[in-house]
């Protein structure tokens, strides 16, 4: 080897050495970054002699990427759903007032029968009309609630689908730098982290998968398959509700003209906070409306009034408690939609409203004009049979509407217990679940860091490796520096 030959290696030797001490470099600045992988300046030897930093790799765990996209996902769906239902939770989970519908029906059912022990009690009778006010309004205000849950979950829906677009038009413009870098040879390890970064963000949005191809180029799809990402972004389109009654159908949201949330569709996507704000809309608030709607039409039927003529012909009628649509009955053992949010007690009784209380003794509640609805017709203040008549009604079982889940036959009390009993085990099992997704997600972040993230006592392991290799090629080099030195002073 001539001494330019060994000159030029050791030269290139400072210079690898110095790229990878950069490299090292990078990856020490980047340490607390969970987004940030390990990078690794590989190294060739050159024909003859002397080194050269041939390209930058980055560490990955393809596998592991994909199970923390879907952990986050799935940790995503859960979570908006347990926050919903907390929310749902405050129409019940109320100790010290006790208003929720099931200690509601309670208190007037007491309230009766304090005034069924003392019939000519005028006080008593004005208790179990405020005790019925409080009841409907009650049922009014949960109503409210759940309608909010939803406005809420919609406008939630509406920012994740901006948030989307503005993602995947984050991940384009990246997609392109890593293509274009890939195929001139640059250094593309940072924009892969970032790319990596921007699809967990969608995969908090909606569950993802993905298809790597040539020259690093990527494909981004949901878990059911529609296409987000291929070459060019897919639009991401939705129509916001503005008012949300009980009657309101939420609206989907939809990737190129495909339905990906809703209650239709054959590629609905099946993780992602998309996915559990549609659930929490179109699902448990729903079912939780649907629940306080039968309690409202079973409090209707068990106060109703009959014929009371001798041969009834007089079809029955709301009584203390009615709504829009009286002087019908709503149809039995059948849901009607946002009953909850209309019950009332009927004015006729109310004295807020000019009525008279002792007519919940006396009937004649539904129509004051006809005394077919008068269950008193001698007028006694002593006269209980009615009062008692509403407390067997209150006590026997009626039918529910199965499709609101509370269960198809119960009394009133019970099946404003189930109701509860109901949403406290869905607000249970979505925490457990929650839980338990982000403890997965947690292990899988976990995994992926340890398996591609920076290890600071290897960068400071690494780094003293090469600084004795720069220690070597300085030596080398003071070497030839001095035997060319001897050598000029012998031919000089």
């Amino acid at each position: 080897m001539t001494l330019s030959v060994a000159l030029d290696a050791a030269l290139s030797g400072l210079s690898v050495t110095s790229d990878q001490t950069a490299v090292v470099s990078r990856n020490v600045a980047r340490a607390g970054d969970a987004s940030a992988s390990r990078k690794t300046g590989n190294v060739v030897t050159l024909p003859g002699a002397g080194v050269r930093l041939a390209s930058i790799t980055r560490a990955t765990d393809a596998a592991l990427l994909d199970k923390m996209l879907g952990a986050t996902s799935d940790a995503g769906r859960q979570r908006v759903m347990v926050e919903a239902l907390d929310q749902l939770d405050q129409t019940v989970n109320d100790p010290e007032l006790e208003a929720s519908p099931a200690a509601l029906v309670a208190k007037l059912a007491s309230a009766i029968q304090g005034y069924a022990a003392a019939p000519q009690d005028a006080t008593a009778a004005r208790s179990a009309v405020a005790a019925a006010n409080n009841l409907a309004k009650g049922l009014n205000s949960a109503t409210q609630t759940v309608q909010q849950v939803r406005g809420k979950a919609d406008a939630a829906i509406a920012a994740a689908v901006d948030h989307v677009n503005t993602l995947l038009a984050q991940f384009e413009t990246v997609n392109n730098e890593i293509v274009k870098g890939t195929r001139l040879g640059s250094d593309v390890t940072d924009f892969l982290d970032q790319r990596d970064q921007i699809l967990a963000g969608l995969a908090e949005e909606v569950g993802v998968r993905t298809i790597a191809r040539a020259d690093n180029d990527m494909a981004v799809y949901t878990d059911s398959g529609v296409t987000l990402f291929d070459v060019k972004v897919r639009t991401v389109s939705f129509d916001r509700t503005l008012l949300f009654t009980p009657t309101t159908t939420g609206n989907p949201v939809y990737v190129d003209g495909v339905p990906i949330t809703g209650n239709a569709g054959s590629m609905l996507a099946g993780s992602g906070r998309l996915t559990g704000l549609a659930a929490v809309r179109d699902g448990a608030a729903v079912t939780y409306q649907s629940q306080l709607d039968e309690i409202a039409r079973g409090l209707i039927t068990a106060f109703a009034e009959s014929d009371q003529s001798a041969v009834p012909t007089l079809p029955d009628a709301p009584g203390l408690l009615t709504y829009a649509g009286a002087p019908a009955m709503p149809a039995g053992g059948t849901l009607l939609v946002g009953l909850a949010g209309s019950i009332k007690v009927n004015a006729n009784a109310d004295p807020a409203q000019g009525g008279d209380p002792s007519r919940l003794r006396d009937g004649g509640i539904s129509n004051p004009g006809n005394p077919a609805y008068v269950y008193n017709a001698s007028g006694g203040a002593g006269y209980s049979a009615r009062l008692d008549q509403l407390l067997d009604r209150l006590n026997t079982q009626q039918a529910f509407d199965p499709a609101a889940q509370a269960g198809p036959s119960a009394t009133l009390a019970g099946y404003a217990a189930s109701s509860v009993a109901w949403l406290q085990q869905s607000r249970q099992s979505a925490g457990d679940a929650g839980d338990y997704q982000n403890a997965l997600l947690e292990r899988a972040s976990d995994a992926l860091s340890k398996a591609t993230g920076v290890n600071l006592d290897e960068e400071m392991t690494l780094l003293l490796e090469l600084e004795r290799s720069y220690q070597a090629s300085t030596r080398l080099v003071t070497t030839i520096d001095n035997m060319l030195g001897s050598l000029l002073q012998a031919v000089g």
